[in-house]
């Protein structure tokens, strides 16, 4: 069995461990037949609590954590740079920011907000990726302007949460970094245009590939590099949207978890990207149960364990950024 094999095994039972001791233990713990016996009887109390409140913040998280990552590795084939992620260089924030600004201004518009979601990240991508674009992509370059995108979004977004719009400010909790109070309503949204983003990851990998290499090269491989880069930012665009919009804002995911992938499992985006889908499912899993467990009944939000781990990790990469991505 070769290394990518294990690697692949190893984190889906890691994610099945996590997944199960996320589910049994909290404010409530039950055992393994109990919560089993009672999802199928619908007789146990504590396991109803745990089936509305409990279970739809774990798919949540599972869902969020890998479209972020898959995020992360499209937007970084796009760019040929390994610091890209959605949310450093303020795609997350477009996404937020247009979620709250929809609620604000057009209520009636609620169903509509991942569309909105999207196009918000859409506008930030462009923004970043236009500004940055000078004789190529220089990663530094791109992490300032990128930053500087991310804290303008957020703070409209800010702006617009402290109106006292009573519409606005349950809205803002919704894009926030915390995974607390998610209804069933929320996962079936995440599951279906998150699954529909995953999917067409999975069919774009060929282009990925080809985008790792240096425009010329691809486009002599008979690559219309151009629509490439274009279909694969828009499925990374959808991925990070639904991700903020239902999840709230998590930096770093996109960045961490493809930099493990490649080093555990290669640099072909078509073992890259499911194993960085499961990854991701992992980190962010493992993060929220760490901060839901850790100091209970008080919460450490998982974007605070992200921050922590990620900050650091961004700095050791910046200190790389002298290798560009594909080179």
């Amino acid at each position: 069995m070769n290394r990518k094999s294990i690697s692949f095994i190893v984190v889906a039972l890691l994610l099945v461990i996590v997944f199960v001791q996320s589910a049994l233990t909290g404010s409530i713990s039950v055992t393994p037949f109990e919560l089993i016996h009672g999802l199928l009887t619908g007789t146990n109390d504590d396991v109803a609590i745990i089936k509305d409140l409990r279970l739809p913040r774990i798919l949540i998280a599972i869902v969020a954590g890998a479209a972020l990552s898959v995020a992360g590795v499209l937007l970084q084939a796009v760019m040929r740079n390994p610091l890209a992620d959605p949310g450093i260089i303020g795609v997350s924030a477009g996404a937020s920011f247009m979620s709250v600004l929809v609620i604000a201004m057009f209520p009636a518009l609620f169903f509509f907000v991942p569309l909105f979601a999207f196009i918000g990240g859409a506008l930030a991508f462009f923004l970043v990726y236009s500004l940055s674009w000078k004789s190529g992509l220089d990663p530094l370059r791109m992490i300032l302007i990128g930053i500087a995108v991310n804290a303008l979004f957020t703070g409209l977004g800010q702006a617009i949460g402290l109106s006292g719009n009573g519409i606005t400010q349950s809205m803002s909790q919704v894009t926030t970094s915390t995974l607390t109070m998610k209804k069933w309503s929320e996962v079936e949204v995440i599951a279906l245009y998150g699954t529909i983003g995953l999917l067409l990851s999975f069919f774009v990998y060929r282009w990925c590939n080809y985008l790792s290499l240096e425009d010329r090269t691809a486009k002599s491989l008979g690559v219309n590099v151009n629509m490439a880069r274009f279909v694969v930012s828009i499925i990374a665009v959808l991925l990070a949207s639904i991700a903020t919009t239902v999840a709230g804002m998590f930096a770093f995911v996109g960045l961490l978890v493809p930099h493990i992938g490649r080093t555990l499992v290669g640099n072909d985006h078509k073992v890259l990207i499911p194993f960085s889908a499961l990854a991701g499912a992992l980190l962010i899993l493992l993060a929220d149960t760490l901060g839901r467990t850790l100091i209970a009944p008080n919460e450490i939000p998982a974007s605070i364990i992200m921050a922590v781990i990620g900050g650091p990790f961004l700095i050791f990469l910046l200190r790389k950024s002298d290798r560009i991505y594909g080179h």
